[in-house]
């Protein structure tokens, strides 16, 4: 039966391991329609990309499917961060594009730029650390630049990725802050303003006016509208970078109180709020973000569902496996120890080399990488001096157990499960509504978990992982 008495919101939300369709009654924010496929990176071509042809294809027909059952009128994007498109405003073609979109992974990127280190701003000024690959996104303009300069002239704009997509679907050209201030060395914190790398790349003018996320960026393009089944008036927002969408309904529900957000997925990020800057160490990427509103938030990142992957198959275990309590308790029994760096650069202790400490075949591998999550999420806590209410969401909330061990190592602060298992979905939905919205957020406490000796194992390991 077609469902045509309310209005509906659509969110497209573009992780770097799925992209995901969500529908979202438009009162409520209650999802009523959901569907996700693979994000593959195109390993055919002059470097890998992004898939961005399949990307659209699949977004058009899930929103085509959606568009028979609901009246879509509200549309916005979400994306993992890192990410730039360099198109011809006047192509219609190869999605605009002048050149591939570059996945961020890609370490020829690094290993061809040598030099970049002495044009990059320094820390102080963007707060955006030295990463590998290409995840500092001005490293990619830079490769870009360098390898394809004919590419890089022809585009006449450089669009971040959420508003790439913005850009698909109405036509309209705009930046946001969040993606242009998430580790790129794009963005100077201390000017406010773009960062001298911009103008040593010569390519201020490619970056088109910066607008907020809940910005009304125009309608769905009338070919689409038709194709797709949408309403006419169907109103595009211009977006923002996937793990501020997360922090969003904190920042707006929690007052002048502090507190952190543990996002969770491929990536695992800490955002912390009302803690100062300068604490910030780059060597253990730590960095700092923008919020939707334009406040910098002072940022710990590890791929703590790539490492946990890792772990499970290094060990001998798989993702689905299931465990229990003593399985933990056997670990730390056992004394064995997962020892970073399991994800090929990133986190605190990126580029180290990843090691097992003890016999792993006397433990469970998931119960292994259970653990260890939990201990580099306290690590980077204490890194960044987080304070107040420490609020989990996405991936980990899959594993309950792996939350009750963080509410353990806390034990000076309350740790709280999100009870929305789609807060990105949910942050992006509060650009659609800006006005109205007041925030709210519905959470419950964890039950700590009651592990014999884990904050002796804990102490073992920092000196393992230190050493």
């Amino acid at each position: 039966m077609t469902i045509t008495s309310n209005e509906y919101t659509l969110i497209i939300d573009i992780g770097k391991t799925h992209v995901k369709v969500h529908l979202l009654d438009s009162a409520t924010f209650e999802s009523v329609f959901a569907k996700q496929m693979s994000n593959q990176v195109n390993k055919i071509g002059i470097y890998p990309s992004m898939d961005i042809e399949a990307i659209w294809i699949w977004c058009c027909d899930s929103i085509a499917e959606a568009a028979a059952l609901f009246k879509i009128t509200k549309l916005t994007v979400t994306t993992h961060g890192a990410t730039a498109a360099l198109i011809d405003r006047n192509r219609s073609d190869y999605g605009g594009l002048v050149l591939p979109v570059l996945d961020y992974e890609y370490s020829d990127v690094q290993l061809q730029t040598p030099n970049y280190e002495e044009c990059r701003p320094d820390f102080s000024s963007t707060y955006s650390p030295m990463l590998p690959a290409g995840l500092n996104l001005g490293r990619q303009l830079f490769w870009l630049k360098q390898e394809f300069p004919k590419g890089f002239e022809q585009a006449t704009d450089i669009l971040m990725y959420p508003q790439y997509w913005v850009w698909r679907f109405t036509g309209q050209l705009f930046s946001e802050i969040t993606s242009l201030g998430c580790h790129t060395d794009l963005w100077s914190l201390e000017k406010g303003d773009y960062s001298s790398l911009v103008e040593q790349l010569d390519c201020r003018d490619k970056f088109p006016e910066l607008k907020p996320a809940w910005y009304a960026a125009g309608v769905v393009k009338s070919e689409l509208t038709s194709k797709l089944g949408l309403e006419s008036n169907c109103q595009v927002y211009s977006g923002l970078h996937d793990s501020n969408a997360s922090y969003l309904r904190y920042r707006l529900s929690q007052g002048n109180k502090p507190f952190t957000v543990v996002s969770t997925g491929t990536w695992t990020i800490l955002m912390a709020s009302q803690i100062e800057l300068e604490n910030l160490n780059p060597s253990k990427d730590m960095l700092a973000n923008i919020d939707a509103l334009g406040t910098p938030i002072a940022c710990a990142r590890f791929m703590g569902g790539r490492e946990f992957e890792a772990i499970c198959e290094q060990a001998g275990s798989w993702l689905g496996e299931q465990f229990e309590l003593q399985d933990l308790q056997n670990v730390i029994d056992n004394k064995v120890f997962a020892i970073p760096d399991f994800s090929g650069g990133s986190g605190p202790f990126g580029g180290q080399k990843s090691s097992f400490n003890g016999d792993v075949n006397k433990v469970s591998g998931i119960a292994l990488a259970t653990i260890y999550c939990a201990l580099m999420t306290d690590y980077q806590l204490d890194m960044l001096g987080a304070k107040g209410d420490v609020y989990i969401e996405g991936a980990f909330l899959k594993n309950p157990l792996l939350c009750s061990i963080v509410s353990q190592l806390r034990t000076e602060q309350l740790v709280k499960l999100s009870l929305d298992t789609t807060g990105t979905v949910q942050g992006a939905a509060y650009l659609t509504d800006w006005e109205n919205i007041q925030g709210q957020i519905e959470a419950k406490s964890v039950q700590k978990s009651e592990l014999t000796n884990l904050l002796v194992y804990k102490n073992m390991w920092r000196k393992l992982i230190e050493g």
